[in-house]
């Protein structure tokens, strides 16, 4: 059973084409999870209008986009998970590729091109934009693991938990770092999304590495200082465990 964990919130412009690009690609028992994060616009709405039995719509009560995800993941019952975003647009043969990789990896990272609010593509490679790939320093000082374009198994989402009570790590770079430790990863050159970015969207990315938020340079810091010591406690943790 596959499971497709979606965050919303205020996404009622792009939310409906990104859900009708999902469900094609599911089968019949397969799930697709809708966490929302207390929108305030018509997303629930939209969403409520789209008649299919596979979407599931939970309300997310500790606000704040890491904890909507894991609410998302948390009711989620799948072998297979797939995160999405509300604001993106799946390609065909994304589902298709991500299962046949998942046969001999636990976690995978496909590409995906870039575009405007109106789907021009500016960027039709987002690796090549943003150097992506696996590495456990690498994604602690500059995070490649972007969940629009991940899938893993249950297994990473349950090795991941607790997630780290902290807000200077995403719900993503923290299930990635999760599968470089206890299992493997991919990364695929294919593009399998669209990804939209406007200026409603999460992250930023058309900027540099330290432009990407408003956050201090202090602070941007501190926040990969976290990271890293969250990832050498975990392994420390992992091998006592063993």
């Amino acid at each position: 059973m596959i499971s497709v964990c979606m965050a919303t919130y205020n996404g009622e412009q792009f939310v409906e084409q990104q859900i009708l690009s999902i469900l094609p690609q599911l089968g019949e028992d397969d799930e697709l999870v809708v966490s929302d994060d207390g929108s305030t616009d018509s997303t629930v709405a939209v969403i409520s209008r789209i008649s299919d039995k596979r979407i599931r719509l939970f309300h997310n009560a500790r606000h704040g986009f890491k904890w909507n995800f894991l609410n998302a993941l948390t009711h989620s019952s799948g072998d297979i998970i797939f995160l999405a975003d509300q604001d993106d647009v799946w390609l065909p043969g994304k589902v298709e590729a991500c299962v046949a990789a998942l046969q001999n990896v636990d976690l995978v990272v496909h590409n995906s091109s870039l575009a405007d609010e109106n789907l021009h593509v500016w960027c039709d490679s987002f690796f090549k934009f943003y150097h992506s790939g696996p590495g456990l320093v690498k994604n602690s000082l500059n995070n490649t693991y972007f969940g629009a374009c991940m899938a893993m198994r249950r297994s990473v989402f349950v090795a991941s938990l607790p997630f780290p009570q902290t807000d200077e790590i995403g719900h993503d770079i923290w299930l990635g770092l999760v599968a470089e430790m206890v299992g493997k990863v991919c990364f695929l050159s294919e593009v399998y999304i669209i990804y939209r970015r406007h200026d409603a969207a999460h992250t930023n990315l058309t900027q540099g590495l330290f432009k990407r938020s408003k956050r201090s340079l202090a602070r941007k810091i501190w926040s990969r200082v976290v990271v890293l010591s969250h990832v050498l406690k975990y392994r420390l943790s992992h091998r006592k465990e063993g």
